[in-house]
C-alpha cells in the first residue's frame, strides 16, 4: 500500500498515502470516520439532513434529466491504461491564472452553506486552503467575504458573481471580493431565476425568506444603505432582509451580452487586470462568444443540472468546446457539474478542462462531519486521483488528454449507487 520508507522526491504531497493511513489505522481499530462512496455519502448525509438542507443540496431542475445526463456522459467516456510507465514522481500540480495549486481539482461555488452545517463556508474554505486548492465563493454565501477570507489563509480564491440590477451594489461586492484576496471573478450566467425544483416548492424550501443565509449582503455597505432607504431594521425584521437580499441576487429579471463589457471593465478596473470568466457556457457559439467579448476563460456548467432540465451533459459539452477553443492558452477552460469520482476528473481534464471543481461531494462531507467530513471528503478523492494517475499510466496532468480517452456510445445500461 505504497511504501513510505523509500518514497521518490516529488513536488506535490503523496495523496495517495491517505489509504495507507486507513488501512494501518484500522489495524488498531481506528477506521476512517465515514465511507466515501458517492452513494453512501449521499446516503449518510441524507440521514443528517434536516429536510430542508436535503431538499436544497438534492433538488434538480424538473425530472432531473440533465443531471442524469450529465451522469451518463462520464459512463460513455472510458480511460485507457498505460502500462510500464515511469509514474513514480508523478505531478499533480497545476498552474491556474498565476497560481500554482496542488491538483486540478477546485471546490465549486455553493451558496447558502449554513443549512448543511452551522460553520456554513468557514470550514469548507479552511480546508480549501490547507489542502492549496481553489476555493470559489458563491454571492449566495451566508458568511461574510471578510470572514472566509480569513480562514482561508494564503489558499487562493475566486469570487463567483451573481450579478444584481443595482451597479453600485455589483461594484461593491467585487471590490470587497478583491481586497479580501478573492483575485479571479467568475459570473454564473445561467442563475438569475431559480428552477422549478420540485421538491423545494412543495415544501417552500427557501432559506433565505425565513431570514436565513443573508449574511455575504447584510455585510455590504451598499446593501446595508438600501436597507435604511427601504426601511428595513434586519435585526428586527431578519425576514424581509433576507428576501431583499437574495431578490437582488436571483432577482429574475436576464442580463444579455451588451453587459459583459461593463462588468469585465469594473472587475479588471478593481482587480488590476485579474482574470473575468463567464460561468454557465453549454455551447461552441457562446464559448467563441466569451472569447470575442474579451473574457479569460469560461467554467463549462450546467449548474449541476439544476437549472434547466432536459438539457445535454456539460461532459458532452466540454468535449465541443474543448476541442474547439482547448489549444488557445490565453483562453482557460474549467469544468463542472455531475462531478462524483477521481476518474471523472480525469475526464474532464482529457476533454480540454484546466481544473475541475466539485460541489456536492464536500457538501455531504460538510453535512456529515463539518470541517472534518469536508477534509476527509477531498483528502480521499485527492488520493484517488494520485491513486489512478498511478495505476493507469499518466505521470502528469499534461499527460491527460483526449487520447487517454475512448468513446463508446453503446454499452451496458447506466446505473450507479449515487442518485445524485
Amino acid at each position: 500500500m505504497s511504501d513510505p520508507y523509500n518514497l521518490p522526491k516529488r513536488t506535490t504531497p503523496h495523496w495517495g498515502l491517505y489509504q495507507r493511513k486507513a488501512f494501518i489505522e484500522g489495524t488498531k481499530g481506528i477506521l476512517p470516520p465515514f465511507n466515501t462512496d458517492p452513494g453512501k455519502l449521499e446516503e449518510l448525509a441524507h440521514e443528517k439532513l434536516s429536510a430542508g438542507g436535503w431538499y436544497y443540496a438534492s433538488s434538480n431542475a424538473g425530472s432531473s434529466l440533465t443531471h442524469r445526463a450529465n451522469r451518463e456522459a462520464f459512463y460513455r467516456y472510458k480511460i485507457l491504461p498505460r502500462m510500464l510507465r515511469e509514474t513514480n514522481t508523478r505531478d499533480t500540480t497545476t498552474e491556474l491564472f498565476g497560481h500554482k495549486i496542488s491538483a486540478p481539482i477546485m471546490f465549486a461555488p455553493v451558496g447558502i452553506n449554513k443549512i448543511y452545517h452551522p460553520t456554513g463556508e468557514l470550514s469548507v474554505a479552511k480546508v480549501a486552503g490547507e489542502l492549496d486548492l481553489p476555493y470559489c465563493l458563491s454571492t449566495a454565501g451566508s458568511q461574510s467575504i471578510e470572514d472566509v477570507a480569513a480562514v482561508n489563509g494564503n489558499g487562493p480564491r475566486f469570487y463567483q458573481l451573481y450579478m444584481p440590477h443595482d451597479d453600485e451594489l455589483t461594484i461593491s461586492l467585487l471590490t470587497r471580493a478583491y481586497k479580501s484576496g478573492f483575485d479571479v471573478c467568475m459570473m454564473t450566467l445561467d442563475t438569475w431565476q431559480l428552477a422549478w425544483r420540485h421538491d423545494d416548492v412543495a415544501t417552500a424550501n427557501y432559506a433565505f425568506y425565513y431570514g436565513i443565509g443573508a449574511e455575504l449582503g447584510l455585510s455590504d455597505p451598499v446593501f446595508q444603505k438600501r436597507l435604511k432607504e427601504w426601511g428595513i431594521d434586519p435585526k428586527k425584521d431578519p425576514q424581509a432582509a433576507g428576501r431583499r437580499w437574495i431578490d437582488n441576487v436571483w432577482h429574475g429579471k436576464a442580463h444579455t451580452w451588451d453587459r459583459i463589457p461593463w462588468v469585465r471593465d469594473q472587475w479588471k478596473k478593481i482587480s488590476g487586470g485579474r482574470p473575468f470568466l463567464l460561468k454557465g457556457i453549454q455551447t461552441v457559439d457562446d464559448a467563441k462568444k466569451a472569447l470575442e467579448y474579451g473574457c479569460d476563460g469560461i467554467v463549462v456548467s450546467n449548474h449541476a443540472g439544476r437549472q434547466v432540465d432536459g438539457a445535454i451533459g456539460s461532459l458532452d459539452a466540454l468535449a465541443e468546446i474543448g476541442k474547439e477553443l482547448g489549444s488557445n492558452p490565453e483562453f482557460t477552460i474549467l469544468f463542472d457539474s455531475g462531478v462524483r469520482s477521481a476518474s471523472d476528473i480525469f475526464k474532464a481534464i482529457a476533454l480540454g478542462a484546466k481544473a475541475v471543481m466539485t460541489g456536492r461531494l464536500w457538501i455531504w462531507g460538510l453535512s456529515i462531519q463539518g470541517e472534518f467530513g469536508v477534509r476527509h471528503v477531498m483528502k480521499s478523492l485527492l488520493a484517488d486521483f494520485d491513486i489512478l494517475m498511478n495505476v493507469a499510466g499518466y505521470p502528469t496532468i499534461k499527460d491527460i488528454d483526449r487520447k487517454a480517452l475512448k468513446w463508446m456510445p453503446y454499452g451496458s445500461s447506466y446505473s450507479e449507487g449515487s442518485k445524485l
